[in-house]
């Protein structure tokens, strides 16, 4: 018998394969989606979501993304930052289903033209540049362009960056202040709290089909202290909590449980 059957479960419980309607978010990142919709869908402005790895930033993109409204909206995702100017705008074409160009002004041009004739069809683009942190300083020069459209009096399309807390501090570099200037929805994510971890994990077990609490609160503790709150550590450890309490052929992770599958990880 597996550990997922040990426990009555229907699949395990903190798989990444979760589906966007499924996600789980606290009341306290539940505004910073709100907040990223009204910058998109009502002010058109730049958007800044920063924090710690593992805090809950692409689960608060995934959410964005089943929320906004496809009608009126196309939402275009790229993650690889680590490219030169002219790469990152050929990335961006491909993205938007362009043939890329030779030159790094024609892919510009071709870029700024299709988002033009998507204002004309009333549709609001939006560009989503995850792990922004890593961006090239040449491109982060260059993107304030990529929003100035009639003698910039008009708002034709959205940039939302994500990344580390040092994508804040780059922003605000004197070199940077015209990008800075653009991004009017600027956003932090903060550590978990103690029962932001209670609620995620009780969250998932009934997702997975438990009927009952599988973790006692002290383990929940425990597994807060160890994970610091971010979503990934809990993920794993949460795992690794079932299946040692499953090999000890109990059906609850209580404290005793959790610590002693901590002190195993560390004499490792």
């Amino acid at each position: 018998m597996s550990w997922v059957q040990h426990f009555g479960l229907k699949e395990p419980p903190f798989s990444k394969e979760i589906a966007d309607s499924e996600l789980w978010l606290p009341s306290s990142k539940q505004g910073v989606v709100t907040e990223m919709l009204d910058g998109i869908a009502a002010r058109h402005t730049g958007i800044l979501l920063t924090g710690e790895p593992g805090v809950g930033k692409t689960c608060v993109l995934r959410v964005l993304r089943h929320r906004l409204p496809e009608a009126g909206h196309r939402l275009t995702y790229c993650h690889n930052a680590t490219l030169g100017r002219r790469d990152f705008y050929r990335q961006l074409c491909v993205a938007l289903g362009l043939s890329p160009k030779a030159t790094a002004a024609a892919v510009f041009y071709c870029i700024s033209t299709h988002v033009q004739e998507l204002s004309q069809e009333r549709i609001h683009p939006v560009f989503l540049l995850d792990e922004a942190h890593l961006l090239h300083q040449d491109t982060l020069d260059h993107l304030h362009i990529l929003t100035n459209y009639e003698w910039d009096s008009k708002a034709l399309l959205t940039l939302v960056l994500v990344g580390l807390p040092d994508l804040w501090n780059r922003l605000q570099l004197n070199r940077n202040r015209s990008l800075w200037s653009r991004i009017h929805t600027r956003l932090s994510l903060g550590g978990a709290l103690p029962a932001d971890t209670a609620e995620y994990v009780h969250y998932r077990l009934r997702l997975a089909g438990s009927d009952r609490d599988l973790f006692g609160s002290d383990a929940l503790a425990v597994l807060h202290e160890a994970s610091g709150g971010r979503l990934r550590d809990i993920d794993r450890l949460g795992t690794a909590a079932l299946r040692h309490a499953a090999s000890r052929g109990v059906r609850t992770v209580d404290r005793a449980v959790i610590s002693d599958l901590f002190t195993g990880e560390q004499s490792r």
